[in-house]
């Protein structure tokens, strides 16, 4: 009994009234996963890219998918009377995916080349910064050590010493790029690979410049300055356009990609644009009240404690926190944590002073449970 097909739409996971992007963005993601070179073995992954291969084929082509949806499977199984208009053994996949994935699939058996005479823009860089917390609360102005390319000043970026030009490599013709194709059970496929004989370049320099020996480029030491804004946390990345790599063939400099390390406080903690801090406070201040000092990022602020504050009781300074970096003039909180300090150590002027306390409170600070105090030796 011959193996039923599955339908085309639910092969692709879309509707039957998809459109052509819907098609080809369905089918993109599945050749993306099952594609053979990416699964080497799997029997399993191979037949799902093969299936879903035969589906884009026949619903991407208007005409075919018009009999598909009149007629079904039949249409092409010239067994049940049908066209046999599709014949996969003779179906190009390489064409398929030079149209959806560029260069995707060049190592992957097929794809469009690029030319190595077309501008491609320069690598990106990537540095560090060291600055303290306080710095990343007011912004600060920073200089890097970094090591650039340059265009050669004595060829011009062509590697080639002066009086002479580099040669089109005969390998590749200048493309680049050397092509192979090979017969699979998914019909020719196509492999796209840097030329062996010129490096990708195009180009063969017999001539190389003494000055850059034959890169086209020399390397230089540069201090750049770095504008750090204010509120800028640990971790994150300042982007410097055009002071990466240069490109090649008239492309564009790549960005330098600054990483800013901010440095722990002994004090503060932060948290987005919130920062944390504990304060000690005394038994009697904490009972009493009274106004305390309380250490900011902007200095010091006084604050009045309310009678009878409790311990890891947590107060909140508006406006004391870290300034938005999205948000100009906006700035997080400060939240103080209070711990009331209990003496470990005390005089016996003070430890008498200490159970006078007790004895006027009618001893509710050591209740026993029967609602009356009980007297105890406390320190000494």
């Amino acid at each position: 009994m011959a193996e039923t097909k599955r339908d085309y739409y639910e092969v692709l996971g879309i509707a039957k009234d998809a459109d052509d992007s819907t098609i080809k963005s369905a089918y993109r993601k599945l050749a993306k996963r099952y594609h053979p070179d990416a699964n080497p073995g799997d029997k399993e992954a191979e037949a799902k890219f093969k299936e879903a291969s035969e589906a884009y084929a026949i619903l991407s082509d208007p005409e075919k998918r018009k009999q598909y949806d009149q007629f079904g499977h039949a249409a092409f199984d010239p067994s049940m009377g049908g066209s046999g208009g599709f014949d996969f053994n003779s179906f190009n996949a390489s064409d398929i995916f030079g149209d959806l994935f560029g260069d995707f699939f060049g190592g992957f058996g097929g794809g469009r080349s690029r030319s190595a005479n077309s501008a491609m823009r320069g690598a990106n860089l990537r540095a560090r910064v060291h600055i303290s917390f306080e710095e990343a609360v007011t912004g600060v102005k920073k200089e890097i050590e970094i090591t650039l390319k340059d265009e050669c000043t004595q060829c011009h970026g062509s590697g080639a010493k002066a009086g002479t030009s580099p040669e089109t490599c005969n390998r590749c013709g200048g493309s680049g790029q050397e092509v192979f194709t090979q017969q699979s059970l998914f019909g020719a496929m196509r492999s796209v690979r840097p030329c062996s004989q010129c490096g990708g370049s195009g180009k063969i320099i017999r001539d190389k410049c003494p000055n850059c020996q034959g890169t086209g480029y020399v390397r230089n030491r540069q201090r750049i300055a770095i504008d750090i804004p204010a509120g800028i946390d640990d971790g994150q990345s300042i982007r410097l356009r055009g002071k990466g790599d240069p490109g090649v063939n008239g492309g564009e400099r790549g960005d330098l990609l600054v990483e800013v390390s901010v440095a722990q406080h002994p004090i503060f903690k932060r948290q987005d644009t919130d920062i944390f801090s504990t304060v000690p406070i005394s038994f009697a201040n904490a009972a009493l009240g009274g106004p305390i000092r309380i250490r900011t990022v902007d200095g010091e602020v006084e604050f009045q404690v309310k009678p009878g504050t409790q311990t890891d009781t947590r107060i909140r300074l508006r406006g004391k926190g870290m300034p938005s970096l999205n948000s100009r003039g906006i700035r997080g909180d400060h939240y103080v944590t209070l711990v009331v300090q209990v003496p470990t150590k005390l005089t016996s002027e003070q430890a008498e002073a200490l159970r006078a306390f007790d004895e006027t409170m009618n001893g509710n600070t050591r209740n026993d449970g029967t609602g009356k105090g009980k007297k105890k030796k406390i320190f000494g």
